[in-house]
């Protein structure tokens, strides 16, 4: 599947019934896009032993270790849902975060609600000052950049963040933008366990989005991000300085159907 260009490889664990840890140590080899299937991660939607939500999904980075919240991947995972038996409204768990899909089966046109409230971080380290930090279901850092076209510059930038153990012992994602009017932005994503560019980052379009409308480089509480892959609808409620009600909404597509021996 993929939504606005993040690729992913699905798999329904109802079926299968495979151990989580089972499908982490699968996830390098099903991601490789030379020897496997090839895919940004893995998505599997699995029964929610906690019984909180229809769902679970289970998410990996392309080399298996945990992201959090995939907000692309959540569209993915929900368009998947709705064509294999779930309502077009639902709920999934993503560790101990429920979130709301709304799938127009239609169009496939989905939103993702997100339970968090957000709040901007700055950090400063050895090499790096007053970094915008935001959590929006994973870790992003958000910079401001007018010259997005001058990739292997940023990407050098971004790969200094994402491996800076001071500041990020886990590391993060790191997305660099420019507004390209009151509601609207242009957005790169250079995402941690990818490595690398990706065509779109759901989560990144959120913590991107509140960010520019905290600095007061965009005013307006719903706005359209344009990425490589594709075009993403974020609105959001703001009371003092805190942000609620996020939705992540834009297209889902199911690429293809196939096996693979494992």
């Amino acid at each position: 599947m993929q939504g606005t260009g993040n690729d992913f490889v699905v798999v329904d664990n109802q079926t299968h019934n495979f151990s989580k840890k089972t499908w982490i140590e699968l996830t390098p080899e099903l991601c490789d896009r030379k020897f496997g299937i090839g895919a940004d991660g893995l998505l599997v939607l699995t029964e929610d032993d906690e019984n909180k939500a229809d769902y679970e999904m289970i998410y990996r980075n392309a080399d298996g270790s945990d992201a959090g919240m995939c907000g692309n991947g959540g569209r993915c995972i929900a368009l998947f849902a709705a064509k294999n038996g779930f309502q077009d409204q639902h709920t999934f768990r993503v560790h101990n975060s429920i979130y709301e899909a709304d799938v127009d089966p239609e169009s496939y046109q989905v939103a993702i609600t997100f339970p968090h409230e957000v709040t901007l971080e700055s950090r400063s380290g050895d090499h790096f000052s007053d970094l915008d930090y935001c959590y929006s279901g994973t870790d992003h850092v958000v910079i401001f950049d007018d010259k997005l076209e001058e990739r292997e510059r940023i990407k050098q930038i971004a790969q200094e963040i994402r491996n800076n153990s001071q500041l990020f012992p886990k590391g993060t994602n790191v997305n660099f933008y420019h507004p390209k009017d009151e509601h609207s932005l242009q957005l790169l994503t250079y995402e941690r366990g990818v490595e690398d560019f990706t065509l779109a980052c759901g989560t990144g379009a959120l913590a991107t989005a509140i960010t520019a409308h905290h600095n007061n480089v965009i005013s307006s509480n719903t706005i359209a991000v344009q990425v490589d892959g594709g075009k993403l609808d974020i609105s959001f409620s703001v009371t003092s300085g805190v942000y609620s009600g996020l939705t992540l909404a834009g297209p889902a597509a199911i690429v293809f159907n196939g096996t693979i021996k494992i």
